[in-house]
């Protein structure tokens, strides 16, 4: 169904060419599915999009070509491959905000390919849209056609938008991250869809993902990609359980395990290499703790057992297990716990009104609104230098919880106290030592941090907003803060966008360390980053807590990293909490039936989980 042969696809920037591809060679069958796993920049998106025909026009295919069903893709005129996107070609994009029309009802964009491409009317392709965001999981999904994309939260928008790619039906589908903004459960549901559609009509599908519970769970095969190079190939069960290549052992080694608790995660040290002068030899040297003098040569994919390995130690390295972190706690100091509360809730309530139609009440027009509470008498307590992790669903109130006890959204009704104060009921301007004292981490750096402000503007606003230290010593401030989150000082000069997701990251959490806060809401701060990217952050926020005694309330849909590092475990489900409990104890003994079924749909990597079934051979 797709087949791609020795592609190199080269970028023009201003600062040089960067060879994104370097010779990929890649086979989908048809009914199958084959896995694209790798860091960000190891060239994942740009194979989806050269597959798709949408390359931007700084990006140039230096060798290669495409073959759709036999089509040449790259040998099509515009038009054509307008026609097959869409119709037999469909793509879920990672992001869906930057994706969806913010000014069209979300069922006019589900139904919107049925119009073009299947010749349904528009009355057709809404009932239809309906039907499909329910198939995906959407609660509602009559209120959720007339919303805006603003209005539902980002697993909403990223369920409207694979609901969109399924409605006409694609022969090949391609995912780039699909799950990354999805909850389990729901992740779950995308994953058994997906599954069915591939045994009623052979759904072929390119499966991009930094989740690899979710890889093994729906992958036949599985490319892992390291600096625009295949580097291993292979049964998604061979890859996963025993990987070959340095790197691919790396990845495994930094995932977090449900029941394997580690004091610190493996991360692969370093960064990807500079691809407008790429490596002659191995790639992976420089971050590589099995290197050697061979190394420095030409790697070629070459045949190791059943699999390909472009490694030349790659035999020597088979059994060979990636090297364990230091577990001696990286602080000096660990800060005195406070048995007393950081944090108290009581009572907390705040509701939404979703949707706005017009409809026709006697003789004249009426909006109707769906009533939406998604934080519904909630009551809990956060200790002093404690991390309760936060999970549920999409949509369950996570994040308008932690918003909410920091007043970013006004509750309606409650209390909330903070560092002994009580912030509710009083007004913003009286909020000031508050601020300072409890912070939140977003979970997106790219919107949450000014482009127009170097790092060092950014962190230094908020010592001098505070009047935390005279003048003179702000910079020395922003470099103390800098090192805290282990950045070079010199970052200080950059902006957002010359940063990797990771770095930004810990400059988002360095913002929040400048006040000197005792709380700090973490919404997310790591859903988006690539596993090993992760597993620093992690391990940063855990050190972090030991060293300064900072509290955090851990919102994330990812149960491995909140069971990694939380002290305690608050499970929420349509706006109220179902179960509270120490983290072992919710993780081995769970009580209610929402948190069993949430556990219970965690992809993993053990053989004890099963995959999903295989479909069968074209």
């Amino acid at each position: 169904m797709l087949q791609i042969d020795d592609l190199t696809v080269r970028y023009r920037t201003p600062g040089g060419e960067i060879e994104a591809l370097s010779s990929i060679s890649l086979n989908v069958q048809k009914g199958r599915t084959l896995a694209l796993v790798g860091e960000s920049g190891s060239g994942k998106s740009t194979i989806a999009l050269a597959a798709m025909g949408l390359l931007p026009h700084e990006a140039e295919i230096a060798s290669g070509r495409i073959l759709f069903d036999d089509q040449d893709i790259g040998a099509l005129p515009a038009e054509g491959r307008r026609r097959l996107r869409g119709s037999r070609l469909g793509l879920v994009f990672q992001d869906p905000f930057s994706v969806l029309n913010p000014s069209l009802p979300i069922g006019d964009q589900v139904g919107e390919g049925l119009i073009h491409h299947r010749g349904f009317t528009k009355a057709q392709a809404q009932v239809r849209a309906i039907e499909l965001l329910n198939e995906v999981g959407i609660v509602n999904p009559e209120a959720v056609a007339k919303a805006y994309p603003h209005e539902l939260s980002g697993g909403m928008r990223q369920r409207a938008l694979i609901a969109g790619a399924l409605a006409p039906e694609p022969d090949l589908l391609i995912l780039d991250e699909p799950t990354t903004a999805l909850d389990v459960t729901i992740e779950a549901q995308i994953l058994e869809l997906l599954e069915q559609l591939r045994r009623q009509r052979g759904l072929t599908m390119l499966f991009i993902s930094h989740n690899l519970g979710v890889v093994r769970r729906i992958a036949d095969e599985v490319a892992v990609l390291y600096a625009g190079q295949i580097v291993e190939q292979g049964r998604t069960e061979d890859v996963l359980q025993q990987p070959i290549h340095p790197y691919a052992k790396g990845l495994l080694a930094a995932i977090p395990r449900i029941g394997l608790k580690q004091r610190r995660l493996a991360a692969i040290p370093g960064r990807l290499p500079d691809l407008r002068k790429p490596p002659t030899g191995c790639r992976f040297v420089t971050r590589c703790p099995f290197a050697t003098p061979a190394s420095d040569a030409p790697q070629l994919l070459r045949a190791v057992g059943d699999r390909k390995v472009r490694c030349t130690n790659a035999e020597r390295l088979q059994d060979a297990p990636w090297p364990q972190p230091d577990e001696t706690v990286a602080a000096t100091a660990i800060a005195a716990r406070d048995p007393k509360p950081i944090v108290s809730v009581a009572g907390l309530n705040k509701s939404f009104f979703l949707g706005g139609g017009l409809s026709l009440s006697g003789f004249r027009f009426k909006r109707n609104y769906t009533q939406i509470k998604p934080v519904d008498d909630i009551t809990l307590d956060i200790r002093e230098g404690e991390v309760l992790g936060l999970v549920g669903e999409s949509g369950s109130g996570k994040t308008t919880l932690g918003r909410t006890i920091l007043r970013l959204i006004e509750p309606e009704s409650g209390t909330i106290r903070i560092g002994g104060e009580t912030i509710s009921g009083r007004p913003q301007r009286a909020l000031e030592g508050m601020r300072r004292v409890a912070q939140i981490v977003f979970q997106n750096p790219d919107s949450s941090l000014n482009p127009r402000k170097t790092v060092g503007e950014l962190l230094a606003r908020p010592i001098q907003r505070f009047d935390l230290a005279p003048k003179a010593e702000v910079p020395q401030r922003v470099r103390a803060l800098l090192d805290l989150v282990r950045l070079p000082a010199h970052y200080a000069d950059r902006y957002a966008h010359q940063m990797s997701g990771g770095e930004k990251q810990r400059v988002g959490i360095a913002r929040a360390l400048a006040t000197e806060p005792r709380f700090i809401v973490c919404d997310e701060p790591v859903s988006a980053l690539d596993v090993s990217v992760q597993a620093a952050i992690v391990n940063l926020l855990a050190d972090l807590r030991d060293r300064l005694g900072v509290a955090y309330l851990f919102i994330s849909h990812d149960i491995s990293v909140v069971a990694h590092l939380s002290d305690r475990i608050a499970v929420m489900n349509r706006g109220k909490l179902v179960e509270i409990g120490e983290t072992d104890v919710v993780m081995n003994n769970p009580q209610h039936p929402y948190t069993i079924k949430l556990l219970a749909a965690v992809p993993r990597l053990d053989r004890g989980t099963p995959a999903l079934a295989p479909a069968p051979a074209a």
